[in-house]
């Protein structure tokens, strides 16, 4: 069935990137508006008495998790309206505390079992003494967020740490609609946007960011000695785990990060196909398309090698990308 889907896409992706250069403003005023990105919005604490980190201890602590932790993620809800920046600082640590890797895996289920306890007392009003949690609380005090969603992403990432390699394409979908989909729905959530089209555009964008994490870290992995890719591709092109652990190089190992990098962009085709539909306010939470495409351009540029450098290195110029995809209200 994925050999149907992905045999509809042929090479080379096209991976449309609009032009970076707008008539306004110019470059220097483009350039101090980046390096000024705003700080969290400072709201009234009402839980200060809570935190044993002080009154802006836990948004701080959120902030500067997703900072060391999810780079991409900082920089995209800098961009958000100020209104909803500390709410989106708390989910995305949210996340990262759920992502963290364990050595063992009674440690992963004993964080997990403390993240489903957290949440049921947040939404009982009583969130633990722990920063995370409180800001989380914060957020689905202001903003009504949907429990189901919180839920779905501890039970997907607790599925996830036998760490066994995805069985197919569907398989991984399914784990990246569960994780980065359910992140952006609450995302618009804390926009105060409820859109059929919008959560159609957040569900394929999900799933696309979901392929990209997984082939972005199939180098660090295989360093592990540890291959998640969907095994009904590799099957397909007659791949074996232990190609990607000797990180061979043949044109069938390329031919599989081909055809899952084509879903990914596929995805993102889907979505903007919405863009006419979808409210312009819902936009800045897509704003994970500029690295996403970034990141399909550069595989497709080293003929889908996911054992490149050029791969491996940070984009320098992706907070100047952010703010111009910002600026001219796109996805």
């Amino acid at each position: 069935m994925a050999a149907s889907t992905l045999g509809s896409v042929c090479r080379p992706l096209q991976l449309g990137v609009p032009s970076l250069c707008p008539r306004r403003p110019g470059p220097r005023s483009m350039w101090a508006r980046v390096l000024r990105f705003p700080g969290p919005a400072v709201t009234r604490r009402s839980v200060a008495a809570t935190s044993g980190l002080g009154a802006s201890g836990t948004d701080h602590y959120c902030l500067e998790l997703l900072r060391k932790r999810d780079y991409e993620s900082y920089l995209c809800s800098l961009l958000l309206p100020a209104e909803s920046r500390s709410s989106a600082f708390a989910l995305r640590a949210f996340n990262v505390e759920l992502a963290q890797a364990v050595s063992e895996k009674t440690i992963g289920l004993m964080r997990m079992q403390f993240w489903k306890k957290t949440i049921e007392e947040i939404y009982h009003d009583n969130p633990p003494h722990q920063p995370v949690a409180i800001e989380l609380w914060k957020a689905v005090r202001r903003h009504n967020l949907t429990k189901r969603w919180l839920m779905k992403i501890i039970d997907e990432r607790e599925k996830n740490l036998d760490d066994k390699a995805y069985r197919n394409i569907q398989e991984l979908e399914n784990y990246a609609e569960n994780t980065q989909s359910s992140l952006l729905y609450l995302t618009l959530e804390v926009l105060g946007i409820k859109d059929v089209h919008a959560d159609h555009a957040a569900s394929h964008i999900g799933k696309a960011q979901g392929i990209v994490t997984c082939l972005r870290a199939t180098p660090y992995h295989g360093s592990k000695r540890k291959v998640f890719l969907p095994m009904d591709i590799c099957m397909q092109h007659g791949v074996s785990q232990e190609d990607f652990l000797r990180r061979t190089q043949d044109k069938n190992v390329r031919d599989v990060i081909y055809d899952i990098a084509s879903q990914a962009h596929l995805h993102l085709k889907h979505a903007r196909s919405f863009h006419k539909s979808v409210p312009v306010k819902a936009f800045p939470a897509f704003l994970q398309t500029v690295s996403l495409e970034d990141y399909l351009k550069k595989i497709q540029q080293v003929d889908f090698d996911i054992f490149h450098p050029s791969l491996q290195q940070k984009n320098t110029l992706l907070p100047l990308s952010l703010y111009i995809q910002s600026w001219r209200k796109r996805y």
